[in-house]
């Protein structure tokens, strides 16, 4: 347990029944098992948060390796010739360039289209009567 053998206990348990009596023994003994047990608890938690915080930091450093990877792949396509291209500024420049053509189109269109005038008849007042 302790890496202490059964002689050793033995004689750690005959000098308490010396020293406490056999009536406060058991009490003694519940006591000593629940400091054990919260000593045990204490230990576990502290373990648990040890290993929480390395899987953090682990995680942390990967994650930082990994930006060190984008950033450096960033860096290598930056150096090509057309990668400065902003591919949104040349979606709306083919937008405009559509509208621009679609504007030019109708236009000629109505100019291509007669001129429509409105005629009014009117009824002489000779057919009415008939």
């Amino acid at each position: 347990m302790f890496g202490i053998g059964f002689d050793e206990f033995l004689l750690i348990v005959i000098i308490a029944i010396l020293f406490l009596g056999p009536d406060k023994l058991p009490e003694a003994m519940v006591k000593l098992g629940r400091f054990i047990k919260s000593v045990k608890k204490v230990m576990n938690d502290a373990k648990n948060s040890i290993e929480t915080e390395i899987k953090i930091a682990d995680l942390k450093e990967e994650t930082l390796n990994y930006k060190k990877q984008l950033d450096n792949a960033t860096n290598d396509l930056k150096s090509f010739k057309n990668v400065n291209i902003n591919p949104a500024k040349e979606i709306n420049d083919a937008i405009s360039a559509a509208k621009d053509t679609f504007n030019d189109t109708s236009s000629a269109t109505k100019k291509a289209e007669p001129k429509r005038e409105t005629v009014a008849f009117k009824k002489d007042k000779k057919n009415e009567t008939d």
